[in-house]
């Protein structure tokens, strides 16, 4: 039997663009070429999608376009699975693709169902899995319905500010005590995120939450935690959680920063993406740790995943509540 054939895919029209090529950087430097054969494919930030045939190097400071692509497209007889290069007409075939990207328009089921519509098999979540996980608010209320802990929030739309604003920050402050904190809804890797302690501060953040989507959320920030992920990988058949890893901020939030910047090699290195801020395993007893062992495959299976997810949980240090805080489809 010959070497799988994968197509990993990195981009995006997306804020979390340049996330993606650290991500895929990551995975391409160290897939098993024994085993697959790798096809790499980038998508632009206005949406075109190229076969890249260059270094891996060239990705993660987004030089690859610099360098040898061609504009592709998906073969439209669904029997098959093949890659069409649009300047040479050449076909090359995939077993499967590898979605390495992150954000809106590729990690939240656009991408998902766009490979679907092509009848491409692809590794991780499905399309409504995908999208509910990327939707803070949508993913809150199906783990509450499903009793698994997490704060309570409220949602606003833009139009609903600009049309009543002084009632909607008058409505946060009776739900909360400051600090809150104000997120995109359907963002992550700490974009758009801020934490206000004062009326004035809840206005700047949440015109600059609006900035980067059309939908916020807001809930009460707890000044006293601990942040601990745990990764759950399967289907609806079986699944399995992994060790917890305790990320380390050096702000107020765990900031883009923390994430992808401190503890790197220059590019072309083998470190972890944030090795350098990370406690593996976490500072955490075995029953908080089984807890959110536990906690984890629930969520894995409360939204249908499949593949391998990562989800972020919030200790209240004051309190020990453990509460679900984000889930990454695509980690």
């Amino acid at each position: 039997m010959g070497k799988i054939k994968v197509a990993c895919i990195f981009g995006g029209c997306s804020s979390e663009y340049n996330v993606s090529l650290i991500s895929s950087t990551s995975v391409l430097q160290n897939i098993d070429r024994t085993k697959y054969d790798v096809i790499m494919i980038g998508i632009t930030k206005e949406g075109e999608f190229y076969l890249y045939n260059g270094p891996i190097s060239k990705i993660e400071n987004d030089e690859w376009k610099n360098e040898s692509i061609y504009k592709i497209t998906f073969s439209l007889d669904r029997t098959n699975h093949k890659i069409i290069n649009l300047d040479t007409k050449e076909e090359i075939d995939i077993d499967i693709a590898f979605p390495i990207v992150h954000g809106t328009n590729v990690e939240d089921g656009t991408l998902q169902g766009y490979l679907k519509m092509f009848n491409i098999p692809y590794v991780g979540c499905d399309v409504i899995s995908s999208s509910c996980g990327m939707d803070k608010y949508v993913c809150k209320c199906i783990l509450k319905e499903n009793n698994i802990p997490v704060l309570n929030c409220k949602c606003f739309t833009l139009k609903d500010y600009d049309e009543n604003t002084k009632e909607i920050i008058n409505e946060i402050e009776k739900e909360f005590l400051y600090p809150v904190i104000i997120k995109p809804v359907n963002l992550g890797s700490s974009i758009g995120i801020k934490i206000a302690r004062t009326r004035e501060e809840l206005k700047e953040a949440i015109e600059n939450g609006f900035n980067y989507s059309k939908k916020i959320l807001i809930e009460k920030a707890i000044e006293n935690l601990k942040e601990v992920n745990c990764s759950v990988i399967g289907d609806y058949e079986f699944s399995e959680a992994s060790e917890c890893e305790e990320p380390i901020k050096t702000d107020e939030i765990l900031s883009f920063n923390d994430k992808y910047i401190s503890g790197r090699k220059e590019p072309g290195g083998t470190k972890s993406i944030n090795a350098g801020v990370l406690k593996l395993p976490a500072d955490i007893n075995q029953n908080v740790k089984q807890t959110i062992q536990d906690l984890s495959i629930k969520t894995f299976k409360a939204l249908g995943c499949s593949g391998v997810i990562r989800i972020d949980f919030i200790i209240d240090k004051d309190t020990d509540s453990i509460y679900v805080n984000e889930v990454n489809t695509i980690p």
